[in-house]
């Protein structure tokens, strides 16, 4: 990366992981992704290509206020989410504008518009049929699908069913335990990234 493209992706990762919801109380389903701990993955995401930047296409299958697709979104083709609860998802466009604001002032780089972020279930074929037709990309031709811990296993039982042979899933969220998932294997070398992130490869 270059100095500017890895500062403005440290400034996106500062700007959201001071905007979190606590892992307990009512509230605790919402825990979030540090970004930051993203941005020490990136590099090595991009030296052994499961990021080929302006080319992968990205699918987070449990987005919430779309950061981690906005993260993503200055590294890859096409950045698209899904989320289940309407409320969360609207969070995305006031923080964007925030953010934006924020990058400006500091003379670093706007987020990019190659984000699509739809309300619905993940699993849900009639959402990526709308996928398909809004953005050009269906299921079946991501290079790059991400989900928090929660549903990692639902998710999985479905790339296995709908994603391509070779497309990557990322689950953040695990550490000394590796799930096996049917369909994929652990890329051992590279999991779990930072004690947290672990990736699969669908098999041909």
């Amino acid at each position: 990366m270059d100095q500017r493209l890895k500062k403005s992706l440290s400034k996106v990762a500062e700007f959201y992981d001071q905007r979190k919801v606590g892992a307990v109380g009512p509230l605790g389903f919402r825990r979030s992704t540090d970004l930051i701990t993203l941005l020490a993955c990136v590099d090595r995401l991009i030296g052994e290509e499961i990021i080929k930047p302006d080319e992968t296409a990205f699918l987070d299958l449990g987005c919430a206020d779309g950061r981690v697709n906005l993260f993503f979104s200055y590294l890859v083709r096409l950045s698209v989410g899904i989320e289940l609860d309407e409320w969360t998802l609207e969070e995305y466009d006031p923080l964007r504008g925030e953010l934006a604001n924020t990058l400006e002032k500091a003379g670093l780089l706007s987020p990019p518009a190659n984000i699509f972020l739809f309300h619905g279930d993940s699993t849900d074929k009639t959402l990526h049929d709308t996928i398909t037709r809004e953005t050009g990309v269906g299921i079946e031709s991501f290079d790059l699908f991400y989900t928090y811990l929660i549903m990692h296993e639902e998710f999985a039982e479905m790339l296995a069913e709908r994603a391509k042979g070779g497309s990557i899933f990322m689950v953040y969220g695990l550490n000394t335990i590796l799930p096996k998932y049917p369909g994929f294997r652990l890329l051992r070398d590279l999991s779990p990234m930072e004690r947290i992130l672990a990736l699969y490869q669908k098999e041909a």
